[in-house]
């Protein structure tokens, strides 16, 4: 494990940069996790997809199927990977502050 400077708040990782704890999880943190995806500024269509993706997650405790997660956000594959350029799983997921998909988001 490892950990993650966000502020003041130092947060476990695990070895792909994933937030051990989602409860932690805020607007800052997701920033800062951006960045380390290669997101420079959230946009609008950056939150649509991480609020989603976390709004399933605490309803489901897992994270959503791609095609789901497109049919929900009105995005193309494309238009997610132009978002979040190492993909929806690695990407996307980590942003939102959710552990490390195993299967196919």
């Amino acid at each position: 494990m490892g950990q993650f400077q966000v502020g003041d708040s130092t947060l476990e990782v695990d070895e792909d940069g994933f937030i051990q704890e989602p409860d932690q999880w805020n607007k800052d943190v997701a920033n800062a996790l951006a960045l380390t995806e290669g997101v420079e500024d959230m946009s609008d269509e950056h939150w649509k997809l991480v609020n989603y993706l976390r709004e399933y997650y605490m309803e489901f405790g897992v994270a959503p199927m791609i095609r789901k997660l497109c049919k929900a956000t009105g995005f193309k594959l494309k238009k997610v990977y132009e978002l979040f350029p190492s993909g929806p799983a690695k990407g996307a997921c980590k942003v939102a502050g959710l552990p490390k998909p195993t299967g196919c988001v």
